[in-house]
């Protein structure tokens, strides 16, 4: 197993690059989806990392459940330091299951809390509240709701509407409160994916942008609703179901939609920077894949010749 079993902990650094290039170099569907399959493989990789550590480190804990045999030289041989890293592994992998845990808990809440808010308003495709506080939001559920205010549609023309009722559905229809439930947990799981998690979060709200261009017909329409429903709720109180989908920064928002539309190549040239970004990313992924998998292996025989050996 040697030292191969920390690298999953480090690795994510690897697809820092790909982080900053995707959102200008990709096309913003593909960003979403590669980041995302990155992060989540990274993230697991790196909480299996934690968990053979935690078996050595738990194993040497007087009073522990586990066999004696576990705790033997030569199941303490195969990991290097494993006095020191066998034993911070055990509070670090708790950290990550609490984190995850309170993340996906919240993520419940806020759900239940939004529908249960509706139930009053009309049911339908769009819910519209009555409150004077401008904001709109995708909620996802077994019924998939857009949910506007009325002082959000009191600001907007006509087109201006069409443009943010197409965001709102692209984000229910491509599943993007998952993109980010996925990312967020893999952060939580490994500090070191925080930037792609920012990443997803621009990249998911640009792909709702670029769909929303597409249905309405105007780039520039879609860009003035972007700008004025960001102007008119600035410093109001969002709700707690705008969690599904964050907003993003603005104004890089309508300068992109201001421009062309992006290209829908799947996968870039291998000799540019945004192509080496992405084979470095994917190769550190298959390296932490690999790395994790070997160290899993490797412990497994140890422990299984150590248990019938005793």
């Amino acid at each position: 197993m040697g030292v191969f079993v920390f690298l999953p902990l480090v690795l994510p650094l690897t697809a820092w690059p790909i982080a900053r290039l995707a959102e200008q170099h990709l096309h913003p569907r593909t960003a979403t989806r590669l980041l995302t399959v990155i992060a989540a493989v990274l993230a697991c990789c790196s909480t299996l990392c934690l968990a053979l550590l935690m078996v050595v480190g738990t194993a040497q804990l007087p009073g522990n459940p586990l066999p004696d045999s576990w705790s033997d030289p030569e199941v303490r041989e195969a990991v290097p330091y494993d006095e020191v890293a066998g034993r911070l592994a055990i509070p670090a992998l708790l950290t990550v299951l609490v984190s995850c845990s309170i993340t996906a808990h919240r993520h419940r809440r806020v759900r239940r809390n939004a529908e249960a808010a509706l139930r009053t308003a009309r049911q339908g495709p769009v819910a519209v509240l009555p409150d004077e506080a401008p904001y709109a939001y995708a909620l996802p559920g077994r019924r998939d709701q857009i949910v506007v205010s009325t002082g959000m549609l009191a600001a907007l023309t006509s087109r201006e509407r069409r443009a943010l009722f197409a965001h709102e559905r692209a984000h229910l229809c491509c599943r993007h409160h998952l993109f980010l439930l996925v990312v967020r947990l893999a952060a939580r799981a490994n500090p070191f994916l925080r930037p792609l998690r920012t990443a997803v979060t621009y990249t998911s709200e640009r792909w709702a942008d670029e769909e929303a261009a597409t249905r309405v017909g105007s780039r520039r329409t879609v860009a003035r609703a972007i700008g004025k429903a960001a102007l008119i709720s600035r410093g109001g109180a969002a709700p707690a179901a705008a969690h599904f989908a964050v907003a993003g920064p603005v104004p890089r928002r309508v300068a992109a939609l201001l421009g062309p539309a992006p290209v829908g190549r799947a996968w870039p040239p291998a000799f540019t920077r945004v192509g080496l970004a992405v084979w470095t990313a994917a190769g550190g992924a298959t390296a932490s894949a690999l790395s994790s998998a070997n160290a899993a292996v490797t412990l497994y025989f140890i422990l299984h010749a150590a248990t019938f050996s005793a």
